[in-house]
């Protein structure tokens, strides 16, 4: 397998997420009106808690923030709903191992949603990088074993540079 190139994946500490946040939701408005559907405003407002930063959230804290900030009760069905629409558009995706939730802030370009998801132990950022290579041996290891995956998620947890480089 071929090494693939290091990405800066990872935001460096205390920088701007103005600019992350504003691509996201262009990015979402974009990928709803290209399929002749709404970013209803409760989609937006969901994506907004998200996308608040680079790490993942969970369902139920989405819901206690936008319920304190809204100061109205809302249903977990109705971020759960959300949440779907937006994975379905590929502005968010699911951190599996933490049934969590983040931003998606990489380019996917031709290989769609097919990147290794990177997360930090210590800071809880989450990033993406794009290795082609190894979802490609993962697809020869299924089919020589007469497997067709439907799915393939690569999650990585560790450290981020920045926090390698902090004392623990």
């Amino acid at each position: 397998m071929r090494r693939a190139q290091a990405a800066p994946a990872f935001p460096t500490p205390g920088h701007d997420h103005a600019p992350c946040l504003k691509e996201t939701l262009q990015r979402a408005a974009d990928a709803f009106e290209a399929r002749g559907l709404k970013l209803t405003p409760l989609r937006q407002r969901v994506l907004e808690e998200v996308a608040g930063s680079h790490h993942a959230i969970g369902a139920y804290e989405i819901l206690e923030r936008l319920s304190q900030k809204e100061r109205a009760r809302m249903a977990p069905i109705s971020v759960y709903r959300a949440l779907d629409a937006l994975l379905e558009m590929g502005v968010v995706h699911r951190l599996e191992s933490r049934n969590a939730y983040f931003a998606c802030h990489a380019p996917h370009g031709k290989h769609g949603t097919r990147q290794i998801i990177l997360a930090c132990e210590r800071c809880a950022t989450v990033a993406e990088v794009a290795t082609p290579a190894a979802f490609d041996e993962i697809d020869a290891a299924a089919r020589g074993a007469g497997f067709g995956p439907t799915r393939v998620m690569v999650e990585v947890t560790g450290l981020c540079a920045s926090c390698a480089a902090a004392p623990a």
